[in-house]
């Protein structure tokens, strides 16, 4: 997976002569090497990979598409680029305004002694489009979470904690084969589960609860993304009604997904099943987002997103329903969009299940 050649394009559209890749992911989406260090400068017919000593093998081994350069303290990084710079004439560079602080955006500037063109559209749109290998890497690690809530399912029980669960959800996906997590789990119960984005705590799991689970992993450096409740014992009939409304919303919105529709409309999709069912006031964010290198990517399925969902697109459908002090209901599938509607890339199952 290395994009070089596809930012080279964009870039030419932009008449942009040099593109400056600080951000870690988008280095890593255009060089297929991750490094938690290092710079990609990118002009219209070669590119650089720039690292230091404790990358430097293996940048050589995985980086085809750039020349792999050393950088010490002798040498250091922002004296490559300058070199490069003068070399090929360059007086305006690309620089990613979104993920440079102000003050280092114009120290750079200067210590580089060019004009910097703000350019962190160019990854950040091209990146809403999957390639095949993108979208198998998230079905990759989606399985893995798959493998790991099956197991959780199997010993959930009362007297286990939300951290318990949370570490053992953790645990099966990293044993699974996983790289790493794609966001802090969240492993939420009873009253807690009334909180979209609640921290694990102590407490302890009980007959009667909603148990809702918001976790993913991370295969090739791409993010799954899911959530599941399950009740443990026995719900009551508001509990039912409320988690058979969050079902029939998310596949409200699962079926108004397709490219070329607007985000909002996705998620008023979704929205309007709940407000009908008089649970409006209870679904406070947005139906979805995009999934990629990032966890949260663009575009949304919110009332805010104005755009259009592209074919290639991975977007998650998670409507909730969150009565505060009582339980909270959330279900979530990644979906990747196509010109024929949406191909539903989660295949854990989403009926109540009670424990």
């Amino acid at each position: 997976m290395a994009n070089i050649r596809k930012i080279q394009q964009a870039m030419a559209k932009e008449g942009l002569s040099a593109l400056w890749l600080y951000d870690e992911l988008d280095r890593l989406y255009a060089s297929g090497f991750l490094t938690s260090d290092g710079a990609v400068l990118i002009l219209p017919d070669k590119a650089f990979f720039i690292t230091d000593s404790r990358f430097i093998e293996a940048a050589q081994e995985k980086v085809v598409d750039a020349e792999v350069l050393l950088c010490t303290t002798e040498n250091r990084e922002s004296d490559i680029l300058k070199r490069l710079l003068s070399e090929n004439g360059i007086n305006e560079l690309g620089a990613q305004d979104g993920s440079l602080c102000y003050s280092e955006y114009l120290r750079m500037q200067e210590t580089l002694g060019v004009k910097f063109v703000p350019a962190q559209k160019i990854t950040k749109t091209l990146r809403e489009v999957k390639e095949r290998f993108e979208v198998d890497s998230i079905i990759s690690a989606q399985r893995i979470a798959e493998k790991a809530l099956d197991h959780v399912l199997g010993m959930l029980c009362p007297g286990m904690t939300e951290k318990d669960v949370t570490a053992e959800l953790e645990y099966q996906m990293t044993k699974n084969g996983a790289e790493g997590l794609a966001f802090e789990t969240i492993c939420v119960a009873g009253a807690n589960s009334s909180r979209p984005h609640g921290v694990p705590t102590f407490n302890r799991l009980k007959y009667g609860d909603f148990v809702t689970m918001d976790f993913g992993c991370k295969v090739n450096g791409y993010c799954s993304d899911m959530t599941r409740t399950v009740a443990l014992g026995s719900v009551t009939d508001e509990m039912r009604r409320v988690y058979d409304t969050v079902l029939a919303a998310q596949a409200a919105g699962e079926k108004a997904a397709c490219a070329g529709v607007i985000g909002r409309d996705m998620d008023n999709a979704a929205r309007d099943v709940i407000k009908k069912a008089g649970y409006g006031e209870y679904f406070g964010h947005g139906l979805g987002h995009s999934v990629g290198l990032y966890i949260h990517e663009g575009p949304n399925a919110s009332p805010k997103e104005s755009r259009s969902l592209p074919a290639g697109a991975v977007v998650t459908c998670e409507p909730g329903i969150y009565m505060p002090g009582k339980f909270g209901v959330r279900i979530e599938d990644m979906l990747l969009i196509t010109e024929q509607g949406a191909q539903n890339l989660t295949n854990a199952p989403k009926n109540l299940i009670i424990l």
